[in-house]
């Protein structure tokens, strides 16, 4: 008989329970059930940018179905309101759920901590809707600005606080400094009327972090961004139109709360322990409650570290006392022993806008560039692992191609749009042009004798070639010279005479690298590896007519198209580094580039490939096996 394991909740926690018992039961009968109210999995460290307008919602929601397609999992879109852990049932308004065992993973929620007026009056960051609210609140605080005449007012409505200097409050208030500026601009507005506010408790921002850290952070934000910094310090009285400090009063249309969270499920309706000095459920070591079969992990649990502290609620948190549980229950239905949840908290990543970003992984401090890079590295697993290659496009796409926020220079080039199936001519014309090339050399009989040396202008007998009547004489003029030592450019002339007179004449250009007094790099590697013996003179020679080819067909076809573009690309600059690019191909160069671009997919293979090499990914990934085809493979998912 099957068991049946409810998980309730999507967060990070729930899905990955979900996804871990998927790919760990192999052949254990085992029904898996995710209870959620939404149809979609909220990126949550991720909903500043949103609420900064940086990316639209769309960014930060990963519809559960994308993620549990392939596996078992049943997903249900429910609200649990009521536990009866006792007789192993959970309910909503309308349904009731049995199980045999039982994962909440129902995660946090804002912790208003009893302040007068705070909950009713404040905007919170904690949800895919929070976010969207506070995006649109802010938009319309300009709109009113713009045409307000009362001064007092108008104040109110350009001044922007954030309660909370933790992570999600410096992140919020960092969003907030970049687009508020893009927003005065639009609507003509001062930007020096723009106030931007953070207030904390603590006696400095980031107080979980490093010193340095979060002196290197608060210097950012408040001599670049011109963020106004209010530190050992707590709100009270929240109203309408501001908030007091002590007695002094701060007016705005705009207070968001960041500064604390509290299970989504008050410990005593659940009836469960209470952690000690915390509001989180108590755990044992093996993320279990006082009910063998319930498991509480993320957010809600306070599963106990080393010095008897509960883990900081955090996303490695989630996932790993998830996987835990999930390992668990497992072992409980095969008869196992369970293991002790470990948690190994690897660091922290914190961003103050798009360009700077603090870090601790591993115990070492990142300089801002690398820490920004890694904080694009750990989204890209996340998404990679849950969705695969549809999600880490998305994310790229969201990231840097439809960033919302005033962009640079540059961004404003490569993020404009273009249709691929614009590309679909030049792509097979690009592609009959190598197949083409290929074909020539097999005529030439590439395939059967050595003639890589003498194309090299390396023939050992001397001569620079023949045409059939008579031998001509190679002369280069250069044009134009660029000797940087490491790289020699040069463009030039390459006349082909006989008896004196020019028959052929055409440009050309050349890269040497590493070209210093007697030494050539390129050079080099082509007498002493390439054409070190007719045999390897035969292996890369039959190479190159094989890659022309396979890039011909790949292009012509559409499949594959980035890799034969990278191709492409390898092999021109073989040639522009060894016999030079004549004026006749200098084209192929940038379509290369162009091609990159996604021109497969339009009206070519890549079309069909891509999703299905996205659809075996997550098949394998979800269920621990590779299968080719199975129901559904070739699915495409138009977001």
């Amino acid at each position: 008989m099957s068991k049946r394991v409810v998980i309730i909740g999507a967060g990070y926690a729930g899905v990955e329970a979900a996804l871990t018992l998927n790919k760990l039961k192999r052949k254990d009968e085992v029904e898996i059930t995710l209870i959620d109210k939404n149809d979609y999995h909220t990126l949550l460290t991720e909903i500043h940018e949103v609420a900064g307008n940086r990316v639209s919602e769309e960014a930060v929601r990963v519809p559960l179905k994308e993620i549990f397609d392939f596996t078992d999992v049943k997903v249900v879109y429910d609200e649990i309101t009521k536990y009866d852990f006792a007789n192993n049932r959970v309910f909503s308004d309308k349904n009731e759920y049995s199980y045999d065992y039982l994962i909440m993973a129902m995660g946090s929620k804002p912790n208003f901590y009893g302040i007068n007026g705070l909950e009713d009056n404040a905007f919170t960051l904690w949800s895919y809707e929070d976010a969207v609210k506070i995006r649109e609140h802010i938009k319309k605080c300009f709109t009113l600005a713009a045409q307000e005449k009362d001064e007092e007012e108008r104040k109110k409505l350009l001044t922007f606080v954030v309660g909370g200097a933790g992570f999600t409050g410096v992140e919020m208030i960092g969003e907030l400094a970049h687009w508020t500026r893009q927003l005065a601009r639009e609507h003509g507005i001062d930007r020096k009327e723009v106030r931007l506010v953070i207030v904390d408790m603590m006696s400095r921002i980031l107080s979980t972090l490093d010193e340095r850290n979060s002196r290197k952070a608060h210097e950012y934000m408040e001599k670049k961004l011109g963020i106004e910094i209010i530190l050992n310090a707590t709100i009270d009285n929240v109203k309408a139109d501001g908030f007091f400090i002590g007695d002094k009063f701060i007016g705005t249309r705009t207070l968001i709360w960041a500064a604390g969270i509290k299970p989504c499920e008050d410990v005593d309706d659940l009836h469960c322990s209470a952690a000690a000095n915390s509001n989180r459920v108590e755990v044992d070591e093996f993320c279990r409650i006082e009910y063998d079969n319930v498991y509480v992990v993320g957010d809600m649990s306070a599963l106990l570290d080393e010095n008897n502290k509960p883990y900081p609620a955090m996303v490695e948190n989630a996932l790993q006392t998830a996987k835990g549980a999930a390992k668990n229950i497992l072992n409980s239905i095969r008869g196992k022993d369970l293991e002790k949840v470990k948690v190994k908290m690897h660091g922290t990543m914190v961003s103050v806008g798009r360009y700077f970003t603090v870090s601790e992984i591993m115990g070492k401090i990142l300089p801002v560039w690398l820490s920004i890079i890694m904080k694009y590295l750990v989204n890209i697993h996340y998404l990679w692992e849950i969705t695969g290659f549809r999600g880490v496009g998305r994310y790229i796409y969201h990231e840097f191609i439809e960033c919302k926020q005033r962009k640079l220079f540059l961004e404003k080039h490569w993020s404009t749009k273009m249709q691929v199936w614009w590309l679909a001519p030049l792509r097979v014309f690009f592609g009959i042009m190598w197949l083409y090339e290929g074909i020539e050399k097999i005529k030439q009989g590439w395939l059967s004798s050595p003639m890589l040396a003498s194309f090299l202008g390396m023939a050992s007998d001397g001569t620079t070639g023949a045409t059939p009547s008579a031998a001509f004489i190679r002369r280069i003029d250069e044009i134009f010279s660029l000797d940087l030592k490491i790289f020699h450019f040069i463009l030039g002339k390459e006349s082909r005479l006989v008896e004196g007179n020019v028959i052929t004449s055409e440009l050309f250009a050349k890269l040497e690298i590493l070209d210093i007094g007697s030494f050539n790099l390129v050079e080099w590697f082509l007498k002493n590896i390439v054409l070190a013996t007719d045999g390897l003179a035969m292996f890369f020679q039959v190479l190159v007519v094989i890659l022309e080819i396979l890039v011909g067909l790949m292009l012509i076809g559409g499949a594959f198209t980035f890799v034969g573009s990278v191709i492409s690309l390898g092999l021109l600059f073989m040639f522009l580094t060894s016999t030079g690019i004549y004026k006749s191909t200098w084209w192929m160069i940038f379509a290369s580039v162009a091609t990159m671009g996604g021109a497969g997919r339009g009206f070519g293979l890549d079309y069909y490939i891509m999703p299905y090499l996205n659809n075996v990914w997550n098949n394998c990934k979800r269920n621990g096996k590779l299968r080719l085809f199975f129901k559904g493979c070739f699915n495409r998912y138009e977001r």
